[in-house]
């Protein structure tokens, strides 16, 4: 919505799930935007877009589904010369970190790198990086983590004793705690490149 706000033109929304391009389509009907929005049903890595067709891609916490360096490289197909592409990526922001901490990580994401890994594996795709930044504790815990771990009830009234659920829950809380005591090591960086 903030891009459908600030931009003129045309938005293509691609989202796996039709659920969640039908609540867009109710916002953006709320909302007053600059730019005309089209959805889509589709996965991030079966794209029917033509080659070089678009001028952005913005991605936000979802890469790691097909995982950062296959995204960056199948979705620059999908962009013009001089293209901009704009995502976020979980990362470490440091090289030091406790050895628990890394090792969940690992098991979660294995291609969880440093900021400069990201900016390496951009370059090495032939992006040219524009510019990055960390997200800060806020965009985790008040618009993640907190919506996330209050679900749970509902979630688990919806589901009763099913050992996934559970599961799920129990990760769930694992992964925020991790995150409340060891976000001074990680965060969410988001990355701004060119396709040259």
């Amino acid at each position: 919505m903030s891009l459908a706000k600030t931009l003129k033109g045309d938005i293509i929304a691609v989202d796996l799930f039709e659920e969640f391009l039908e609540k867009l389509k109710e916002n953006s009907a709320k909302e007053n935007t600059t730019a005309n929005i089209k959805t889509l049903s589709a996965s991030m890595d079966k794209l029917p877009f033509e080659k070089e067709e678009l001028d952005i891609i913005w991605s936000e916490g979802a890469v790691y589904n097909i995982g950062f360096k296959n995204g960056i490289n199948y979705w620059k197909e999908f962009l013009k010369p001089g293209g901009i592409l704009a995502v976020s990526e979980l990362s470490w922001t440091t090289n030091c970190r406790p050895k628990g901490l890394e090792d969940f990580w690992t098991g979660e994401y294995a291609e969880m790198d440093t900021i400069a890994g990201k900016i390496r594996v951009l370059e090495e795709a032939g992006y040219k990086v524009l510019g990055h930044f960390i997200l800060s504790d806020d965009c985790w815990l008040d618009n993640y983590y907190n919506p996330l771990l209050n679900s749970h009830k509902a979630f688990m009234d919806k589901f009763g004793n099913n050992e996934t659920a559970e599961m799920i829950v129990e990760r769930d809380i694992q992964e925020a705690d991790f995150y409340k005591k060891y976000k001074n090591y990680y965060s969410y960086g988001f990355y701004i490149a060119q396709k040259l």
